[in-house]
């Protein structure tokens, strides 16, 4: 029997589909599947199958040549989950592609992948929920000791791609960066944006030590203060922005007023980007901006934010990284201290200020 790479080379796919829907972060940490198989192939027609929420970040990039999106319904099984994956799986049955990749590797992506029909599909050896009975061929590369981007390369290399340095392209429009330049014109310079929230309570860095870092980077800096994040993050904004008004900083509250390539354009024309482990820190990354991550309770060298100009500061507990999403002891959250951070941030915001001289 061939290796993948010359199955892969005799099939020259032509109509390849990107198994990925989510979350934000996973999708980000996928997108240098995309050059690596415009490499291989490229007059082949690449489809990406990704939940609605983030088929923004996806529609018009330059190696894609379509977004193939659903809405899962909510969590757990839903009859109308049911419903659209029904529908999904029917229209990929139709699309007759020829090499499949799941990058997700669970039970939902599993039924995707098998629904395409497709002669070739390739997941990693370690899928969850018996995703991997979909597959025809299997890659190996442990989420336990990979990262997440890393993974994805073995991939691309398993496929025949040559090793190469993850490349990262967003569709950020020039109205995106329009919209970005004009939202940050009054706010003075080394700009700071902080992205508080997370899905985890465990991922969440006190608001309190976000205010701190916030004021020294005012008193040391004269930095501008950006609040960004969801419109669940509403309550914890409203509260680091209690905090600073009682300190006389200024802060833009953006929370709930972008869209993902907005963010995006953003982060890329600020100075910094301070955030817990949540998606759009890995969407700053990719953007190229100079990003900080705040880890309590994860791992950074398997999901940290991906590239040169990231940083990570985490947790030394002996219980790091437990990966739990609940905890009655947060004792990480005193651990990790703004004494912790703010040496990080701070070499960040002057490295920043020395370029801008």
């Amino acid at each position: 029997m061939g290796s993948l790479s010359e199955a892969a080379a005799h099939l020259a796919p032509e109509r390849i589909c990107i198994i990925k829907p989510s979350s934000l972060g996973d999708v980000v940490h996928s997108l240098p599947i995309l050059p690596a198989l415009r490499t291989l192939w490229p007059s082949a027609h690449v489809s990406w199958v990704v939940h609605s929420a983030f088929r923004g970040m996806l529609e018009g990039h330059p190696q894609l040549d379509r977004v193939i999106s659903y809405d899962k319904g909510g969590s757990g099984v839903t009859r109308r989950g049911v419903a659209a994956m029904s529908k999904l799986c029917a229209d990929l049955v139709k699309d007759e592609f020829d090499l499949t990749i799941d990058l997700q590797g669970l039970l939902r992506s599993g039924i995707m992948t098998a629904a395409t029909g497709a002669p070739m599909r390739l997941g990693l050896d370690d899928a969850r929920e018996g995703a991997g009975w979909f597959y025809t061929h299997r890659v190996s590369a442990s989420r336990k000791s990979v990262h997440a981007v890393d993974r994805v390369m073995r991939v691309a290399e398993a496929l025949g791609a040559a090793p190469a340095e993850p490349s990262f392209t967003l569709p950020i429009r020039e109205l995106d960066q329009e919209w970005a330049r004009k939202t940050l014109a009054g706010i003075p310079s080394p700009r700071l944006i902080l992205n508080i929230g997370a899905r985890w309570l465990t991922k969440r860095w006190p608001v309190e030590h976000f205010a701190e870092i916030a004021r020294r980077a005012v008193d040391a800096f004269g930095a501008g203060l950006i609040a960004v994040g969801g419109r669940e993050d509403r309550g914890l904004v409203d509260a680091l922005a209690a905090k600073l008004n009682l300190a006389g900083a200024p802060l833009l509250d953006l929370c709930g007023a972008t869209s993902l390539l907005q963010l995006a354009a953003l982060a890329r024309q600020a100075d910094l980007y301070v955030s817990n482990d949540t998606g759009p820190i890995h969407l700053a990354a990719a953007a190229g901006a100079s990003v900080v991550g705040i880890y309590t309770c994860t791992d950074p060298r398997l999901t940290g934010p991906y590239g040169p100009n990231a940083a990570v500061v985490k947790s030394c507990l002996w219980c790091s990284p437990s990966f739990l999403k609940t905890c009655d002891r947060l004792e990480c959250f005193v651990e990790l201290s703004p004494d912790r951070v703010w040496p990080t941030v701070q070499a960040r915001l002057a490295e920043a200020r020395g370029s801008a001289a």
